[in-house]
């Protein structure tokens, strides 16, 4: 009885949520920037941005790392969040995948003039983020692309690599907020290879194997309506639909994916 008692504490532990978190002023702000697409706006109902950004307790005074900001969807809003006192760092892979977020930044100096660039991971090449630059680290769906191998030459995952160099170009003390697709805990874990979602269960060994500390959970961009089991896989679902028309309307009802908010330190010593 006590070996099945510490078992489920421990399982609960894994997805306890935290208390929500009131977003400030000038993050509500930033939301609403005007220089922020219609598009982009439009799927604020299933990303919560302020609420999530609120939960991890980005300052506007911080330094952040945003990795792999894709098409700059949350670059959108943190850029003017951190404009006049803090700084925005976007790290992307070299190559063909930095293309989309270079593009938004050239487009708009007045916005993006400020927003640093670099590189994650070292290991696909470019310029890294130098060792104890950051207040906070944040990456949105992201980690199940580290665990497939995405963009690596030699088609091999590269996720604890990944986290011990997110470990490493943070400050002590500093956060580490991740956002990510997520698949249950009784799911066969070889389809996080394939599927486009990740256990909370490996987020957690991940990170706490390269010495963060695991901070809380939020179910804010929870989708219990998700059952991760699509025919092709998270892509299935909005806004990538990869079923095409087949469905549509189910997959639209849906909406977008059931996710994991993630907060985690680096421990001052």
């Amino acid at each position: 009885m006590r070996l099945l008692m510490i078992a489920v504490l421990a399982s609960a532990a894994v997805v306890a949520p935290a208390a929500a978190q009131s977003p400030n002023a000038q993050l509500r702000m930033a939301v609403a920037s005007p220089t922020r697409t219609e598009a982009n706006r439009a799927r604020d109902q299933y990303r919560h941005p302020a609420e999530t950004l609120a939960f991890f307790g980005i300052k506007p005074t911080d330094t952040v790392v945003e990795l792999w900001p894709g098409g700059g969807w949350y670059t959108e809003i943190l850029a003017p969040y951190l404009a006049e006192r803090g700084r925005l760092i976007v790290a992307a892979p070299q190559g063909r995948a930095s293309e989309g977020i270079a593009k938004k930044l050239d487009a708009n100096a007045t916005t993006y003039g400020k927003v640093q660039r670099a590189n994650f991971p070292t290991l696909i090449g470019g310029t890294p983020v130098a060792p104890g630059t950051a207040d906070v680290v944040l990456t949105f769906r992201n980690v199940h692309n580290w665990q497939m191998g995405s963009y690596n030459p030699a088609k091999t995952g590269y996720s604890v690599e990944a986290f011990r160099e997110i470990f490493a170009m943070l400050k002590p003390g500093g956060t580490l907020g991740i956002e990510d697709h997520r698949l249950p805990e009784s799911a066969d874990s070889a389809r996080e290879m394939s599927s486009g979602y990740i256990k909370v269960s490996t987020v957690r060994r991940l990170a706490e194997q390269a010495g963060f500390r695991f901070v809380a959970a939020s179910e804010v961009n929870a989708n219990p309506k998700d059952t991760a089991d699509w025919p092709k896989g998270v892509w299935t679902l909005p806004p990538t639909y990869a079923e095409g028309d087949a469905d549509r309307a189910r997959y639209q009802a849906i909406g977008e994916s059931d996710r994991m908010t993630l907060k985690f330190i680096k421990p001052r010593r």
